[in-house]
Formats: structure tokens, C-alpha cells, sequence
């Protein structure tokens, strides 16, 4: 078996560009020489996701229409930032408050993940926050109506299992946070 080698961009120009979407077209020679000339990149910002417990070991949710898959999804806080101008810290304390209204003394970076590696370029950056606590009114953007729902940590996997949480970038916080805090010392009082 050949070692994988990574495909040679030749060529790459931007075919739409929008404030909210970008898309690139490459022209790439794969690694058996074939050429493909219109393989398409979503350029797309990073990812700040946010698993924060309250001191009463309940997850903040929030429940939100999203609009790609037609559907009302239970998820956790999480929102888009600029690397360049934003760290993925800051990003996730904010949409945290944003979204909810909570706040926690002490993020943990859980990992970062690539979202869609096949066609998107960007990352999600996974938190935990313990101890979380209300500390103000959401502050939510235009497109946004959000309800905050508190999950008591023992009835996540039956949640997933039956399908009510079901984004994938959620349930890999989940499974990483949950991990965490069973081989480590929890943070704060």
C-alpha cells in the first residue's frame, strides 16, 4: 500500500464572498496525478463551544431553531469568533453570557476539533466551565431566540440516546468534559 500523501493545490480563487459565507474553489492534482478543477472549500470562522455545570451538576443548554436543518435543537452555548481578533477563551465566555446569561470563574480547554474536515475550514474550540452561575440577562444577536435549559448531568446519555441532543459538536463537549472531570480534581470551591 502507497503512504497517503496530501493533494497539490495548483490553483485557488475565491468564487463567493458575503460577510457570513465564503467559498473557495480549488484546483487540486490529487495524489495518483488526477486533476480536479472545481473542488469547492467552504472558508468558514471558528468555533467557541461551551460546557458549563452549575454547582448543582445540571448543564446548561440552550434550545434554538436552526435554520439548516429546518429544526428547534437542543445544544450547548457556542457562537463564531475571528481567531485573528479573538481567542478562543474569550470567544467562549462570551457567547456563554451572550446566549445565557451564565458565567463561570475558570475555563478548561477541553480540545479543538475540525468541524467538517472534507470541504470546511474551520475549528471548534470545546470548554468546560464548573461552578457556572447566572450573572446577567441574555444578550442575544437579531437572529437568535434562545431558552436556557438546565440538564441534570445523570440524564444526558439517556438525551442522546433518544436523540434530543444530537449535534455533534455538543456531544463530543460532552463526552470529553464528562471524561475530564472523572480524572481530575473539579475546579474552584
Amino acid at each position: 500500500m502507497q503512504p497517503i500523501r496530501k493533494w497539490q493545490t495548483l490553483t485557488s480563487r475565491m468564487v463567493f464572498e458575503h460577510k457570513w459565507c465564503r467559498v473557495r474553489q480549488d484546483t487540486v492534482r490529487l495524489a495518483n496525478q488526477q486533476l480536479i478543477d472545481d473542488y469547492f472549500v467552504v472558508v468558514r470562522p471558528d468555533v467557541a463551544l461551551v460546557l458549563a455545570i452549575t454547582p448543582n451538576q445540571e448543564v446548561v443548554f440552550v434550545r434554538q431553531y436552526r435554520h439548516g436543518v429546518g429544526e428547534i435543537l437542543l445544544e450547548l452555548p457556542a457562537g463564531t469568533f475571528d481567531p485573528e481578533t479573538e481567542s478562543p477563551e474569550v470567544a467562549a465566555e462570551r457567547e456563554l453570557q451572550e446566549e445565557t446569561g451564565y458565567k463561570a470563574e475558570h475555563l478548561v480547554k477541553l480540545a479543538t476539533l475540525h468541524d467538517n474536515p472534507v470541504k470546511d475550514t474551520n475549528q471548534i474550540h470545546l470548554f468546560l466551565a464548573q461552578n457556572a452561575f447566572v450573572f446577567a440577562e441574555q444578550n442575544l444577536d437579531m437572529t437568535e431566540a434562545i431558552e436556557v435549559v438546565l440538564i441534570p448531568v445523570e440524564e444526558l446519555s439517556g438525551r442522546i440516546w433518544n436523540g434530543e441532543i444530537c449535534v455533534s459538536g455538543t456531544i463530543a463537549a460532552l463526552f470529553l468534559g464528562l471524561q475530564f472531570l472523572k480524572s481530575s480534581t473539579p475546579l474552584g470551591p
